[in-house]
């Protein structure tokens, strides 16, 4: 097997508000046999996830910046297809972060074998990958959640916000989730088992509305929307409540600075705690994580969405629908 074609998404030019097809462009390249010490990976899935938007942009944070005429690099699960006594065998599911690319060389480096035995192989980019970690790390280790707290997540039909919602009713919690779609919102009470839901675009009113859904108060807000979603939340948050910040998807396309919230002084009268985190802060936790997975996934206890789109060059596409609601759960390309 010589000079393996390889289609890859680069990022040509980078947005200004939300993305177009035109930030992004597909590449063709040509890939050697492995060298020794490495092996050859087909991917099959490519992860789209909103956290990506912010390294579109050139300035410094928690990850660097995508270079432009660069292979986009994120979470990927594929199969080695070649080894040159390599560390892993032909046949062996990896996963890594090589990103939005068909196939690859990789000496190993970043690289692990996953268990197909615990989910469908997708799913380590998802319920059982960084999704699903963001989701068991913010809200019992920065959130510590208590049995009969009232729990409101936002996105909660989303890859993180579903897993937040169902952990928390494993931990004895009301939980109570706002979403896009009345389908999201049956999903969510039927399937998820959330006590409350509701579509927030048919919502006048978000403070009236979590005053109607939650007259006891807030004691854990898990923020994935920012904007008018944590005005609200704060609105009805209880004194010494806790906000988990784990993203603002309201704002990852602004242009302009946010409009809200207006009431963050109320994080002083109310005594509020609230604290943002990185998923890759706290991987000391991930085997505890796979081994609560695995259970709470064996009994039943814990469902999942997936929305995939077909093809390497329908990335791009399926990464701008994250920011107009079109997902399902976890966002994935399919590629081979």
């Amino acid at each position: 097997m010589t000079n393996i074609v390889s289609h890859e998404i680069h990022l040509k030019t980078r947005p200004v508000g939300l993305p177009t097809a035109e930030n992004f462009a597909v590449v063709s390249v040509s890939l050697p046999d492995p060298i020794p010490g490495q092996v050859l990976v087909r991917n099959i899935y490519l992860s789209v996830d909103p956290y990506m938007r912010g390294r579109m942009i050139d300035r410094k944070s928690y990850s660097p910046p995508f270079r432009l005429d660069e292979a986009l690099t994120g979470g990927c699960v594929g199969q080695v297809v070649q080894s040159n006594d390599g560390p892993f065998q032909v046949g062996d599911y990896v996963l890594g972060m090589q990103g939005w690319r068909e196939y690859y060389l990789s000496d190993g480096k970043g690289l692990s074998r996953i268990d197909p035995t615990l989910a469908p192989i997708q799913a380590f980019l998802g319920v059982v990958g960084m999704p699903g970690m963001t989701a068991y790390v913010g809200l019992l280790d920065i959130g510590h959640p208590k049995a009969g707290e009232t729990v409101f997540v936002s996105a909660a039909a989303g890859a993180v916000g579903a897993i937040v919602g169902q952990i928390a009713k494993r931990k004895g919690c009301r939980v109570v989730g706002s979403a896009g779609s009345d389908d999201k919102v049956a999903w969510l009470l039927n399937e998820a088992k959330f006590d409350a839901a509701f579509n927030y675009k048919k919502v006048d009113d978000l403070r009236f509305t979590l005053a109607n859904y939650c007259p006891n108060g807030l004691d854990l807000y898990f923020d994935n929307v920012g904007g008018d979603h944590l005005e609200a939340a704060i609105d009805r948050m209880n004194n010494f409540g806790r906000i988990v910040a784990c993203g603002m998807i309201a704002q990852y396309n602004a242009t302009e600075a946010a409009s809200a919230p207006h009431n963050l002084s109320s994080v002083v009268s109310k005594r509020l705690r609230m604290q943002g985190f990185i998923v890759s802060d706290h991987y000391d936790r991930h085997a505890q994580f796979l081994a609560d997975m695995r259970e709470w996934i064996a009994k039943g206890h814990i469902t999942w969405q997936e929305t995939i789109y077909e093809g390497i060059e329908n990335a791009p596409k399926a990464f701008i629908s994250l920011f107009t609601g079109q997902n399902f759960g976890k966002m994935l390309v399919k590629v081979g």
